[in-house]
């Protein structure tokens, strides 16, 4: 039986049309995706991400461990709540998981990894952890709710303490900070600024009631997974399963920007040192179909009649109001303006590739 997160009563009461995704029951959406899309690129939207997984590391040796296991380099993590986007690896430069990590201070760092990937991450920790004498705790009594959008902190701050909220006004992004029992973010997975709350189950309804009764009449409702995916696809944004797994490379997924090959040695470095050295025969890039058609995942990608690839995702951009996706491609066919074709039904309908992210907020 899926599992169900803190809010599903919540959600159920909302009017959300409830999925299974990753074991869990979710809302794909309450009513219309588009809507639900737009509202958080144009005011603020909220959305129950409890199915992830919060895992604390603790141990003197900690900041060593995760040098040992990701990509980025955790060295650049010095300021307590500072918090850095990676990758974990295999042995062969496989993407097992992207995660979030935050450093709290030199022996406690905390790390949100995806729901799909829980079990396989949290065995990959235990198992990497034993020679650093690191403790992994998985913290399944705490619930998310991520706040966003360009008026997601003006919205998000009434409900925080007096002594916090000054603080989480003036919180940088990919920083976050404790209140009491509730840690606050300003992180995301839309291409908007916001928050992310982490709150006790018991206590998370009652944060997400008050943050409907917050936005009445000013555009804070709730949004569903469907309007998540063409969020993080419109910004850009990799999708674990679909995008990157372990037979991708940070390389390949055009993610050399968390790869920090000068910090020495961890997991899969030599692979991505060979890859960086060799170049990468494929490329993950984006793409505008010329036409009304809709690429989907999986979708075979020719060229010259010969098939190259396939879609890894695709949807109608509710924002940008285009066709848009992710392909792997030969590093040859990657460049800006390369055309090629998808196969959707029994036709091919001719795609180009454009720069990411399709869409960035101004500032």
């Amino acid at each position: 039986m899926p599992n169900r997160t803190p809010l599903y009563d919540e959600h159920i009461a909302d009017g959300g049309k409830m999925v299974d995704f990753a074991g869990w029951q979710m809302p794909i959406n309450y009513g219309s995706q588009i809507e639900e899309h737009n509202n958080v690129r144009h005011d603020a939207g909220m959305f129950d991400v409890s199915h992830m997984t919060v895992v604390d590391l603790t141990g003197a040796r900690t900041r060593e461990f995760l040098r040992h296991l990701l990509a980025n380099n955790v060295d650049r993590l010095q300021v307590s709540g500072k918090a850095l986007y990676s990758c974990m690896l295999n042995e062969n430069g496989g993407v097992i998981d992207d995660l979030i990590v935050y450093f709290i201070r030199d022996d406690y760092f905390r790390m949100v990894v995806n729901a799909g990937t829980s079990a396989k991450d949290l065995a990959w920790l235990e198992q990497q952890s034993v020679d650093f004498s690191v403790t992994v705790t998985e913290r399944p009594e705490l619930a998310m709710i991520a706040i966003q959008g360009p008026n997601a902190r003006a919205r998000t701050l009434p409900l925080l303490s007096d002594t916090t909220r000054a603080a989480a006004g003036e919180l940088q992004p990919f920083f976050g900070l404790f209140d009491g029992d509730w840690f606050i973010a300003r992180t995301g997975y839309t291409g908007e600024d916001g928050f992310e709350i982490y709150a006790p189950v018991g206590i998370a309804p009652r944060i997400w009631d008050a943050l409907l009764v917050e936005g009445v009449g000013r555009g804070l409702v709730p949004a569903g997974l469907a309007a998540r995916d063409t969020l993080r696809l419109e910004a850009g944004m990799a999708l674990y399963g679909q995008d990157i797994d372990e037979t991708t490379t940070p390389l390949e997924a055009d993610l050399g920007w968390i790869v920090k090959l000068e910090q020495g040695e961890f997991i899969g470095r030599d692979c991505l040192l060979r890859q960086s050295r060799e170049g990468v025969a494929r490329k993950l890039i984006g793409f505008e179909m010329r036409g009304r058609a809709i690429a989907r995942h999986g979708y075979a990608v020719f060229s010259d009649g010969r098939e190259i690839g396939r879609v890894t995702s695709g949807s109608y951009a509710p924002f940008l109001e285009k066709n848009i996706g992710l392909a792997y491609l030969p590093v040859d066919m990657s460049e800006p303006g390369s055309e090629f074709e998808v196969q959707i039904r029994n036709r091919r309908e001719i795609a180009v590739v454009v720069s990411t992210p399709f869409y960035k907020r101004s500032r």
